[in-house]
């Protein structure tokens, strides 16, 4: 079989050969890789999973494959969304997302084993914890029925015709994802019924006329609590100790082990004590029997099932943003088939297709309006409270939600294409992916369970030898309190959750974050470089002037925009639309060509015409008169764009072409500015322009006449002194310095190239997004901070106190019960302190 596949992230032929050595390593490939385009062509005898191709590309340099729009054997749901950077960067990211395939399957909270997912839920077999499922990223359909009248079935939500009852999902919502809170829950409530009685006949026999021993002498109600704490070991609790003994197997020691190895002594030691009282020694032994620790056990795992409930529920809140965003997509749609309007489901929708959106719908695909005109809700996408107004050839966003007019769409963009879809499923990759200060909690929690058994075997040495009588029990307690109270699961959760969250909170403010490195090293700049066209300003230029010294303007405006037609760069399509306003018709042209960072060049009726800046007019050799220089030194001075116009070698004239800058770009920069951040302007306009600008927004410095490469180079320049760079820009000669910088920031208006190079998107495509991301950033390594704070200080007092480490000072001892419940509260402390960033205000 033949497969052809795109490749981004080469940018030389060594990583040309490293691309094609990587991929003919794996078994049963034989692949052909070239630079331009970018493709490899793959020969296999049976499929192999794009997801394989893409881990060996990752770990030979960060490169990413996806199918070719041409390749039709390739099945879409096995694209992967991956942090990849230029061969010449110096950013890493350690996680390769999970393939957009994975939907609705399980995969680790704390991403033991990265990418791996489970189709059932399962527990990790590596830190034992209960597995989280994977958002759906597909839009589903859901039916509504009467819970007294079940035949009444409807696809939205209502009322019952019948008793006028609410109409309820047949399917719940959030029924797959509330399985494991609904499990744990019911395990809970069973560990209850019995834990509460075992509790009350241990707690009555501390006192000295024990109303029980009317009824039953004290070893009859020993073998009474025996029995209640059967069902809280091995049904309500035997989870736990499947997964301490897997850890043990396989060495990947975790809270479940400490939970396991504890509460099994206490229990194993009561049934010895039960049934071979004579073989202990006095020092164990109450009114001459073995103080038995049933009670313990049972309350002890009743309260680590609850920290797991309470971490169920708190886990489905953190993942409420990407919830959020899938409830943003209408599952219907209204198409227009020969001016008759058919409902049907957004699945059927088909690119060209006319659909109807009604006053108050949400669109159902990305695309543009044909006819009507409307006030369109982008809140949800873009942040802003403030609906945007809305007219024919404008474009639309799926899941914003349609004013109080009607008004015809054509789709553009479906399914997995839509910016909608795409946000899903970046915040939903974003959120599984591993900052760097993970890596330090990595190698502390190692080492973390080792040394807590080896805390709990020595505690109990030292009080059997030098504690008061009796002394082996005290030694035998304590040890199960240090046990117990250790947990390393918080220290596990402390970046995961705050990382979640945070990124969601992103989503809905418009900033799109694509990996937690992002999120942890934006904290970290303190040089902005910006573009000019499309980042400070609205990047929608207009021509304000033509000016020839021949008085022929009309002229050299046809000439000018019969060359820009060929060019999809802003300040080409304002030459043409200024040409369509004067009604000129366009001509062919001959030998077009667009040099970067230059201008156009071309032959027009004959004659050679260049269009450019004043570099183009040294490569075409073209005399420029003192007078026209005079003139165009004017325009630039009052911060307008100036194009040369040579005909034949000779420069007859130029275009001014003026772009607002962005209301919100002032106040954006003064803020980045006053957070410590230069914010430097490099632009490819000329000197007098750019410090027009920059006079004007009062930027820490620019640099004018830039091509690309000079981009690159400065940021390379700057990276070598040390300085943590962000690069904002929207368009394809922005794409290699944004892959270069430490963090590329997109104008979310900008060019799919400049949005794949970066690493953070601004949907709105505002500079104002960029103040959004740092106090983001700011905030969630403040909160992650705070998490591994509260995890270290707990465990380190917790340990302390657990020992006895504080008995000869204070006489302060912890009951391993007490310690249970510290021990949950220490994991669900983390999270909810991880949810206050969904109040962030930014």
């Amino acid at each position: 079989m033949k497969h052809i596949y795109e490749i981004s992230g080469m940018s030389c032929n060594g990583c040309r050969t490293k691309v094609e050595k990587a991929l003919n390593a794996i078994d049963g490939v034989e692949a052909s890789v070239i630079l331009d385009p970018p493709t490899a062509t793959i020969i296999t005898e049976k499929h192999i999973p794009i997801f394989k191709l893409q881990k060996e590309l990752y770990a030979a340099g960060k490169y990413v494959i996806k199918e070719s729009t041409s390749n039709a054997t390739i099945s879409k749901t096995d694209e992967v969304l991956v942090a990849k950077s230029c061969c010449g960067s110096t950013s890493h990211n350690d996680s390769v997302s999970l393939p957009s395939s994975a939907s609705g399957k399980y995969y680790c909270p704390m991403f033991c084993e990265g990418e791996k997912v489970y189709d059932s839920q399962v527990g990790c077999p590596v830190c034992g914890m209960d597995l989280v499922k994977a958002p759906d990223l597909n839009v589903t359909k859901i039916s509504y029925t009467c819970p007294m009248h079940p035949d009444i079935v409807q696809d939205g939500q209502g009322s019952c015709p019948i008793c006028g009852m609410d109409l309820v999902p047949m399917k719940p919502l959030d029924s797959e994802e509330n399985k494991t809170y609904l499990d744990l829950l019911r395990k809970m409530k069973i560990a209850l019924v019995f834990t509460i009685p075992v509790f009350i006949i241990s707690m009555l026999e501390m006192l000295h006329n024990n109303p029980l021993h009317q009824i039953m002498e004290t070893q009859k109600w020993n073998w009474v609590q025996f029995i209640l704490t059967l069902p809280v070991v091995f049904y309500a609790g035997w989870m736990f100790f499947i997964r301490a003994w897997k850890s043990i197997l396989t060495w990947n020691l975790n809270m479940f082990t400490l939970i396991g190895i504890g509460t099994g002594i206490a229990f194993l030691f009561s049934i010895t004590g039960l049934l071979f009282p004579e073989y202990f020694p006095e020092e164990f032994k109450n009114h001459g029997s073995v103080s038995l620790y049933f009670e313990a056990t049972a309350v002890i795992l009743t309260l680590v099932l609850l920290g797991q409930v309470m971490e169920a529920k708190a886990h489905s809140q953190t993942s409420g943003a990407i919830k959020a965003l899938l409830q943003l997509a209408p599952t219907e749609a209204t198409i227009v088939i020969d001016g008759k309007d058919k409902i049907i489901a957004i699945h059927d929708i088909k690119k060209g297709d006319l659909l109807r959106v009604k006053p108050g719908e949400k669109i159902p695909v990305d695309g543009k309006i044909t006819d009507g005109e409307s006030t369109i809700d982008e809140s949800m996408i873009s942040g802003e409270p403030i609906p945007v107004d809305k007219r024919v050839d404008d474009a639309v966003i799926a899941g914003t939600i349609n004013g109080n007019k009607s008004f015809v769409m054509t789709a553009e963009k479906i399914g997995s294409e839509t910016v909608l879809s795409q946000i899903v499923q970046m915040v939903n990759d974003a959120s599984r992916s591993r900052a760097p200060i993970q890596k330090l909690v990595d190698n502390i929690a190692k080492y973390f369970v080792p040394i807590v058994v080896i805390i709990s075997v020595v505690t109990f040495i030292v009080w059997a030898n030098f504690g008061p009588e009796p002394a082996m029990v005290y030694g035998f307690i304590n040890a199960v309190a240090v046990l117990i109270i250790a947990c390393p699961c918080a220290l596990g959760l402390a970046t995961p959750m705050s990382v979640m969250v945070g990124v969601g909170k992103g989503a809905q403010s418009g900033v799109l974050i694509k990996n937690a490195e992002a999120l942890e090293n934006m904290n970290k700049v303190n040089i902005l470089i910006t573009d000019k066209t499309g980042t400070i300003t609205e990047g929608k230029p207009s021509v304000e002037k033509v000016f020839s010294t021949n008085n022929v303007e009309e002229e050299l405006l046809q000439y000018i925009a019969s060359l820009n037609q060929y060019s999809e760069h802003p300040l080409a399509q304002a030459v043409v639309n200024y040409a369509k306003t004067k009604n000129i018709s366009l001509i062919d042209v001959k030998d077009f060509e667009a040099i970067s960072g230059k201008g156009v060049i071309g032959t027009v009726e004959n004659k050679k015409v260049a269009l450019g800046n004043k570099k183009l007019m040294e490569q075409v050799n073209s005399k420029i008169s003192d007078d026209l220089e005079g003139k165009i030194l004017i325009e630039q001075k009052l911060g307008k764009t100036v194009s040369y116009i040579a005909v034949d070698g000779i420069a007859v004239g130029f275009v001014a072409i003026s772009d607002k800058i962005k209301a919100t770009s002032a106040d954006a920069i003064k803020e980045l500015m006053r957070q410590g951040i230069e914010v430097i302007m490099i632009t490819g306009d000329n000197e007098n322009t750019a410090k027009a600008v920059a006079n004007e927004l009062h930027l820490t410095g620019f640099i004018a006449n830039c091509l690309p490469e000079d981009k690159l180079n400065e940021i390379k320049r700057l990276q070598a002194e040390g300085k943590i760079v962000a690069m904002a820009g929207d368009g394809i000669n922005d794409a290699p310095a944004l892959a270069q910088a430490d963090i590329g920031i997109a104008m979310g208006t900008g060019t799919d190239v400049a949005i794949e190079s970066a690493k953070i998107t601004l949907v709105k495509g505002d500079l104002q997004g960029i103040v959004k991301a740092k106090n983001l950033s700011h905030a969630v390594m403040r909160n992650i901070k705070q998490n591994l704070f509260f995890a270290f200080i707990y465990n380190i007092l917790g340990i302390s106190v657990a020992s006895g480490m504080l008995y000869p000072v204070f006489g302060l001892l912890l009951s391993p019960m007490i310690a249970a419940a510290a021990m949950s509260f220490s994991s669900v402390s983390v999270i909810l302190n991880s949810l206050r960033l969904r109040s962030l205000k930014m």
